[in-house]
């Protein structure tokens, strides 16, 4: 990929709202390195979440570009969400986890108004257990949602929130304007 400057006018719009984003607070974006070989012109966006329970999320959004299109992507832009997620041992237990963690995705596509085709992904959710001298947790349980779908016009921005909203939904914050009630510890 050469200069910004150079990239097709297409591209250079999808990545100008990207780069528009404002996430909430507790959603920290930055901007990283792309993948180099998957099409002619790449973007890349880091992402780190903190819920109230202090489950931590990290993440990336991948904007695609190929001027030629192809096949598999139904148009010549394609959006790529990566989501990581250290989870309770009883959440990572719940058979419907794959499912509802799908769900995040596609209602928060929904709720943006993200104009898309051909979305597809996976989730997995994956226990580790440690032994001898590693040191941390005996057991870790992560959530990884992996997708990708054809945005129809280069309005990315509806995208970016659909991918802010998903991480939103990924460490349990509530959405924006609802305050969570703690309990309080004393009297």
């Amino acid at each position: 990929m050469t200069g910004p400057s150079s990239a097709p006018e297409l591209f250079r719009l999808a990545v100008e709202a990207l780069k528009s984003l404002r996430p909430r607070p507790e959603l920290q974006l930055a901007e990283v390195r792309p993948p180099q070989r998957l099409a002619p012109w790449a973007f890349a966006l880091s992402a780190e979440a903190i819920g109230p329970a202090d489950v931590a999320a990290t993440g990336r959004l991948i904007l695609l570009h190929d001027p030629e299109g192809q096949e598999a992507w139904d148009g010549v832009l394609r959006v790529v969400a990566y989501v990581r997620a250290e989870l309770d041992a009883e959440l990572a237990d719940d058979p419907l986890l794959p499912s509802v963690g799908w769900s995040w995705l596609t209602d928060a596509l929904a709720a943006s108004k993200a104009d898309f085709t051909a979305l597809g992904g996976t989730v997995t959710d994956t226990s580790s257990a440690r032994f001898g001298d590693i040191v941390g947790p005996a057991r870790v349980d992560d959530l990884e949602l992996r997708a990708s779908w054809t945005p129809r016009t280069a309005d990315l921005l509806p995208h970016g929130e659909a991918f802010c909203d998903l991480m939103a939904s990924v460490v349990g914050l509530p959405p924006v304007g609802i305050t969570l009630f703690t309990q309080r510890s004393g009297n």
